[in-house]
């Protein structure tokens, strides 16, 4: 009965959640939301900026989380970055390459890339090995990345996903390339990784905020803000909580 319990409370504040984005999302805002300064997006706007001048090419990998896993959170913040960086970069002379270690991310991955490519009429026609399996197990993926970063005038790696500790050698290839990286997991261990690389870097829930700082859409930036309100609710039902145990203390006989 727990259990049952505990189901219709996760349900309920799903949909409360989902509820809040949208409407937070449709309301007609004087200005933006304001949110704090995270450095990393600026030096990684900054890195695309540079890629569209000098003509070389921006390289996101998307871990090898699949859709149907519980790394999906991290799956679909890739793919919506994806969709970005896409955006703003398909005006150069080499469109994105995306990369990714699960069979229906980079079908999505593909898809994301010829959606970009058809909403920008970029000139050059949509390449559908711009959106690659790289391989199937964690080391067989990065393995298969390494070419990519050595290989194709990469300036730029955008690794956000699920990873492993095999993160690193993705990491290690672009430092000895002085190739700029920007990198984020959902996974513990490979966080330790990235965090001592010295490359730039999101740790623990930054890596779902990706969207809303390079203004992907709305419903990004209102996400942003439903975490806040979340945060505020637990934050409130701890104090009542002990509060009511206090009185209830002094209560008792």
């Amino acid at each position: 009965m727990t259990t049952f319990w505990l189901g219709v409370t996760g349900f309920a504040v799903v949909l409360v959640s989902t509820g809040l984005m949208l409407a937070l999302s449709a309301l007609r805002r004087k200005s933006p939301p304001l949110f704090r300064t995270i450095p990393v997006f600026e030096r990684l706007q900054d890195a695309v900026g540079r890629a569209v001048e000098d003509g070389s090419c921006l390289h996101v990998s998307l871990g090898n989380g699949g859709i149907v896993t519980p790394q999906s959170a991290s799956a679909l913040v890739g793919l919506s970055t994806l969709r970005r960086l896409a955006d703003l970069t398909l005006a150069s002379d080499q469109p994105p390459v995306a990369t990714a270690g699960e069979a229906s991310l980079a079908i999505l991955s593909q898809a994301t890339l010829q959606a970009a490519n058809q909403t920008a009429a970029a000139g050059t026609p949509y390449d559908p090995t711009s959106g690659r399996l790289t391989g199937l197990t964690p080391f067989s993926y990065a393995a298969g990345l390494l070419p990519v970063v050595a290989d194709e005038n990469v300036s730029a790696n955008v690794l956000l996903g699920s990873f492993g500790v095999e993160v690193g050698l993705l990491t290690d290839i672009a430092e000895r390339r002085s190739v700029y990286t920007l990198a984020a997991s959902d996974n513990l261990p490979a966080q330790a990784v990235i965090y001592a690389s010295g490359t730039d870097f999101l740790i623990g829930e930054e890596l779902y905020s990706a969207g809303a700082y390079l203004d992907a859409g709305p419903l990004h930036k209102s996400s942003l803000l439903v975490q806040d309100l979340l945060r505020w609710g637990i934050v409130l039902l701890l104090v009542v909580g002990a509060v009511l145990k206090i009185f209830q203390g002094l209560a008792a006989p």
